[in-house]
């Protein structure tokens, strides 16, 4: 079983090169939002609810998958409500499954993340989508997180395009098409 974990801020492009990287290696793609937006219809962001729920969702479905030795994507945004040894209990839960997690850091400047941030695309799929709502959360603090494991590759999104990264993650983790 493997575990492509990609991180990055808000806007980084996470959704976009992991549905590329689904569609060209066929790996079943569990983006962040799907557990989150369920949550969502529930509890509100950040409550203790939401914060347990979330993270047991997640692990839950890690390690079914690892039980199935089923390979999947995960996309994951790095911000305060998350324990900070999340990162380090999946790959604990799946390596212990015989499985392998494989870290994927995408990051882009701020100034390309604020001309994105208001996409449509981002409003419609319910995500952050308020320039304005991002700069106070980043002053409030709500996007530090201690240092990942280090990826088995980095990415620019601001300089590379999704299939371009794609085909370097697909290098760099030795994916072949699925």
């Amino acid at each position: 079983m493997r575990l492509v974990f990609i991180h990055g801020p808000a806007a980084s492009g996470k959704l976009t090169v992991a549905r590329e990287l689904a569609a060209l290696t066929g790996l079943p793609l569990f983006h962040n939002h799907l557990i989150v937006d369920a949550l969502l219809a529930v509890f509100p962001f950040g409550s203790a609810a939401f914060v347990d729920l979330r993270e047991a969702m997640w692990l839950d479905v890690f390690r079914a998958a690892a039980a199935e030795e089923r390979s999947l994507i995960f996309t994951f945004h790095p911000e305060a409500s998350v324990a900070p040894d999340f990162p380090a209990r999946v790959a604990a839960l799946v390596e212990s499954a015989g499985g392998r997690v494989d870290f994927v850091a995408l990051a882009c400047a701020a100034e390309i993340v604020e001309a994105r941030v208001e996409a449509a695309s981002r409003r419609a799929s319910g995500k952050l989508s308020s320039l304005a709502l991002l700069r106070e959360l980043e002053a409030k603090g709500a996007f530090a997180y201690p240092p990942l494991p280090p990826p088995a590759i980095a990415i620019d999104t601001g300089v590379t395009e999704p299939g371009d990264a794609v085909r370097r993650i697909c290098d760099a983790l030795e994916l072949g098409a699925g």
